[in-house]
């Protein structure tokens, strides 16, 4: 484990926070500009997350603040740790990349803080990042060698062919990806998602997370992409990409995925969040649970719905289990109760009328405005937060998470 904190370190530390508050967005940007001299550095992350609109320096922002606020409570942290562990382990991050971020940090802080950043205050945070950063080594090399040894399990790397390309909607497509070599895969866990490493002629190296929407076979993933009109990746992949080509691929990873038990689920999902759900709903159909499921999915019309079959029918397989669709805006040809069952948007009050509150699990994957109604919803209903569970699309959103 690593060395404990001092006294002095932690009371500079915690009172930092006020200054971070008002210019932890400012350290964030100078700390990602000073990394990215180094290219390097740079394609090790997702630059969509990046740049005056990026969200990535926001959530680091909070991160970094909510650090220092509970720099003397670390165990509020364990939550956000897990899920930096877990995208680094995506993103292939390594104990020796760690001094590069020591150093663009610390320049950050003494640059944005000027004459506030005294030696003190410059020790005690130098001493704080090599704590935080030792925890989280320590918990990705642990991830990493859980991977690398279990069966189908690989680090770095590894070539896949896609084996098929399947159209979901008039924007969402499904990529189904085999090992190149012909060996096993590593079995995900029902939520979990791929970083592939994209190389596109004429950019720099891509990074992109994408959800497996298929419940673990051993054999290959599927992934399940919307075209975004402004999405260099997603654009590429639904252009460009045929079956029978190569992609570079890393491990299954996340700490969003499908906990085990009896209890009640209830499955949220708007627009391309759906591939979280399908994976669980698959899984729960595949060992014929028998806990009651409830998959709820909102989409605008019918043209921008994937996989409503798929999901009924696996829905009509559990002994308890139902599916209901929401469209905001029901095309002229839509039939109630066929291509939808409910017009408008997932609301709390139909989740407190339709869903067991006491007891069950809810998982919930969707845009930004979604997750905030329907976890509020849920909060303000009495569920505790140990039952809603939720991924991002992109940085985790500190706000949200707190």
């Amino acid at each position: 484990m690593p060395r404990s904190l001092s006294e002095r370190t932690i009371a500079t530390v915690k009172a930092t926070a006020p200054a971070l508050a008002l210019h932890g967005l400012a350290v964030t940007r100078e700390m990602y500009a000073n990394m990215f001299r180094n290219p390097a550095i740079r394609d090790l992350f997702n630059q969509s997350h990046h740049g005056d609109n990026g969200s990535q320096p926001q959530a680091l922002a909070g991160a970094i603040l909510a650090y220092a606020q509970n720099i003397d409570n670390l165990e509020a942290l364990t939550g956000a740790v897990e899920r930096i562990a877990q995208k680094h382990v995506g993103l292939q991050i390594l104990p020796e990349h760690y001094p590069y971020v020591a150093d663009a940090l610390l320049a950050a802080i003494r640059t944005v803080l000027g004459d506030a950043a005294t030696d003190e205050i410059m020790d005690a945070w130098g001493e704080a990042y090599w704590f935080l950063a030792d925890v989280l080594i320590e918990r990705e090399q642990t991830i990493y060698k859980e991977i690398a040894g279990a069966t189908g399990g690989w680090n770095g790397w590894r070539d896949f062919v896609v084996a098929d390309i399947i159209r979901e909607s008039n924007i969402i497509n499904s990529f189904v990806l085999r090992p190149a070599d012909g060996g096993p895969v590593v079995r995900q866990k029902p939520g979990q998602y791929l970083t592939l490493w994209l190389s596109i002629p004429g950019q720099p190296p891509l990074k992109r997370n994408y959800t497996v929407s298929a419940a673990s076979d051993g054999a290959s993933y599927r992934i399940t992409v919307k075209r975004e009109p402004r999405g260099l990746a997603s654009r590429w992949l639904h252009d460009r990409v045929k079956v029978g080509d190569s992609l570079k691929v890393g491990a299954p990873a996340g700490d969003f995925y499908l906990q085990p038990g009896d209890s009640p689920v209830v499955l949220l999902s708007g627009g391309v969040g759906l591939t979280p759900m399908v994976a669980m709903l698959e899984s729960l159909a595949a060992e014929g649970a028998r806990r009651q499921v409830l998959f709820a999915h909102g989409a605008f019309d019918s043209s921008a719905q994937a996989m409503a079959a798929h999901v009924r029918e696996l829905a009509a397989r559990l002994p308890d289990g139902k599916a209901v669709f929401f469209h905001e805006a029901p095309s002229p040809a839509s039939t109630p109760g066929g291509d939808f069952d409910e017009e408008g948007v997932i609301s709390g009050d139909w989740l407190k009328r339709q869903t067991p509150v006491a007891e069950a699990d809810y998982y919930i994957c969707g845009p930004r405005p979604m997750l905030r109604d329907i976890i509020a919803a849920l909060v303000a209903a009495g569920v505790p937060a140990g039952r809603i569970h939720y991924e991002f699309f992109g940085p985790a959103d500190e706000a949200l998470a707190a």
